[in-house]
C-alpha cells in the first residue's frame, strides 16, 4: 500500500533576495519604505543568493541519488523558483526534473504595509502597527493582506495534495520564511504559542534545510516526524555566507 506522505520532505527557504538587500540598506538610513521598483513577486535572488542555492544543490548532488529529491514543489515568487532552478543545475535533483509552481506556497501577502520598514509601519500606518500589538502577528490581517491563520488554511489545502499525488516519494518545497514556520504548524500540530516561539528564537536563514522523514511506525497510516531545522550545512561545507534576514517586507516577522 502506498504511504500516506512523502518518504522525505525538505522544506527550504529561498536564497537571498535583492529585497532583503534593500530592506537592510532601508532600515539602516532610518527610511519608511523599501526602495525597489518592481512587484515583490519579481524580486530575484542577490549574487549572494544565487551561491546560497547553488551551495544547496551541490551538497545534496553529493548524496546518492536514492537521496535525493525527487519531486520539486516551489513558491511562485522569482526568488522561490530560481532557487529551485539553481539548486537543479547543480546536481540537487535530476536534471529534466520539472519544476511545480504552487500559489499556495506563495510569500504572506501584507496588503497596504507591502515595502515599509518597521519604522515606516510606525509612522505611515500606525493603527495597523496598534492593531497587530493587539492581536498578534498570528491574527492580525493588515487590509489587503493576510494573517499568519489565512496561510496556514492555503497550506492545508497544499498538504492534501502532497498527501494524495507524492505518498512514499521525495519531496522538497522551495518557499519563504512565513511558509516554512507555518509548514510546521501545520505538520506537526503546534499551538500558537509553540510556532511563536520557534519564530521568536530567530529568522529561518536563506537555503536552510528543514527536514521531514516518514514514521510508518505512527499510528495509522504514518506521520511525518521532524529530522532537522533550519539546518545550514550545505552553505557551511562550501563557505558560502549564510544570511537570515527577514523577507523584503518586514511585517513577514514584524
Amino acid at each position: 500500500m502506498t504511504p500516506r506522505w512523502p518518504e522525505a520532505l525538505w522544506i527550504v527557504r529561498h536564497g537571498q533576495s535583492a529585497g532583503n538587500v534593500a530592506r537592510d540598506e532601508a532600515t539602516a538610513q532610518g527610511l519608511h519604505r523599501i526602495a525597489l521598483d518592481h512587484r515583490d513577486v519579481d524580486v530575484p535572488l542577490s549574487v549572494l543568493g544565487r551561491e546560497q542555492a547553488q551551495a544547496l544543490g551541490a551538497w545534496f548532488a553529493g548524496m546518492p541519488a536514492s537521496e535525493r529529491p525527487e519531486i520539486m514543489l516551489a513558491s511562485p515568487y522569482a526568488r522561490a523558483v530560481q532557487t529551485a532552478e539553481l539548486f537543479r543545475d547543480a546536481g540537487g535533483c535530476p536534471p529534466d526534473e520539472g519544476i511545480c509552481i504552487d500559489e499556495r506556497l506563495r510569500e504572506k501577502e501584507f496588503g497596504i504595509l507591502d515595502g515599509l520598514t518597521t519604522e515606516g509601519i510606525r509612522a505611515l500606518a500606525p493603527d495597523q502597527a496598534a492593531f497587530r500589538a493587539n492581536l498578534g502577528k498570528f491574527y492580525h490581517r493588515p487590509p489587503g493582506g493576510e494573517s499568519w491563520v489565512d496561510v496556514i488554511f492555503r497550506l492545508r489545502a497544499l498538504m492534501d495534495t502532497v498527501s494524495l499525488h507524492y505518498g512514499g516519494r521525495r519531496v522538497m518545497i522551495v518557499a519563504h520564511q512565513v511558509v516554512v514556520l507555518c509548514l510546521r504548524y501545520v505538520i506537526e500540530r503546534l499551538s500558537e504559542a509553540e510556532i511563536l516561539a520557534i519564530d521568536k528564537a530567530g529568522d529561518v536563514a536563506n537555503c536552510a534545510i528543514t527536514e521531514y522523514r516518514l514514521d510508518q511506525k505512527a499510528r495509522g497510516d504514518g506521520a511525518l516526524m521532524l529530522m532537522r531545522y533550519n539546518i545550514t550545512a550545505p552553505l557551511d561545507e562550501r563557505d558560502t555566507p549564510v544570511t537570515a534576514a527577514p523577507d523584503r517586507m518586514v511585517a513577514a516577522r514584524g
